[in-house]
């Protein structure tokens, strides 16, 4: 039994995943290694490359900020609106995202609430780069809180008080205490974050316009490619984001195997520098 379910797994991922895999680096390689490079290369492929890079890593460092402070605040103090908080942290999970980037369009396009306002002082957010940014950050502003609000809550605040009655301000204690005991949490809550953002297609696609070399990130890029039936230089692209999920992927093992390895710092190393 042990071997058939071992064999029926195997199977899964293999027809699933490793498959799938295989057929957008054949495909992307069908027609020669320099078309290939050509189709990465070329100015529409760079841009959506340089707007994919620069949306996930403001979103990771926003969603960093905030998911630190939201789960901190949740899993160590007690306030009026709490549960509210939690609901509103797990909304992206239940809205879809082409309904999250209907809702951007409705608050800043040009007859949304503020989009009279916006347009006078020359502020253009849907159908820009900014909109774009602001999709992908909510969309992803779950991962990170997600990791840690658990982890935060079953460690509890007896570490945090013994620091405290031993002198350490509020930053020493953060530093020297609760980051050591959520570092790996926290980096795997990353990973996902960057994950996801660079991956992001339904709420980008609906604020982004779809301006070639402006506002396309690579999901799509590879549409449009596809969609212009440009299969081989739709599939080049596409490999760079599997390259990205790899890599995301071996980086999100190597971080379960750590979290799992992982031992919280000592309230007595407070005073170690």
């Amino acid at each position: 039994m042990r071997l058939v379910v071992i064999l029926v797994a195997v199977a899964f991922v293999a027809l699933l995943v490793l498959l799938p895999v295989i057929a957008v680096f054949t495909e992307a390689l069908r027609k020669g290694f320099a078309l290939y490079v050509a189709s990465i290369t070329e100015h529409d492929a760079l841009s959506a490359v340089k707007l994919t890079l620069e949306t996930a890593a403001i979103s990771v460092a926003a969603n960093l900020v905030f998911g630190i402070a939201a789960s901190w605040a949740i899993a160590k103090f007690e306030f009026p609106g709490k549960s509210i908080l939690i609901s509103l942290i797990d909304l992206p999970f239940a809205v879809s995202p082409v309904i999250s980037g209907l809702v951007f369009v409705l608050l800043f396009g040009a007859q949304g609430i503020f989009g009279r306002w916006l347009l006078d002082r020359n502020i253009q957010i849907v159908f820009a780069e900014p909109g774009v940014i602001l999709a992908t950050i909510f969309v992803t502003f779950p991962f990170i809180a997600r990791e840690l609000i658990p982890l935060m809550q079953e460690q509890g605040v007896e570490e945090e008080e013994a620091a405290v009655l031993l002198g350490a301000s509020a930053w020493q204690t953060f530093r020297r205490v609760t980051l050591p005991n959520i570092r790996w949490a926290l980096l795997y809550g990353v990973v996902l974050c960057n994950a996801r953002a660079m991956g992001e297609f339904g709420a980008v696609s609906v604020v982004s316009g779809h301006i070639r070399g402006r506002t396309n990130t690579l999901p799509l890029h590879v549409e449009i490619l596809y969609n212009e039936y440009n299969f081989s230089a739709a599939f080049a692209v596409a490999s760079l984001l599997t390259l990205l999920a790899v890599v995301t992927l071996i980086v999100k093992t190597l971080l379960e195997w750590k979290t799992r390895r992982g031992h919280s710092t000592p309230v007595e190393d407070v005073y170690a520098d």
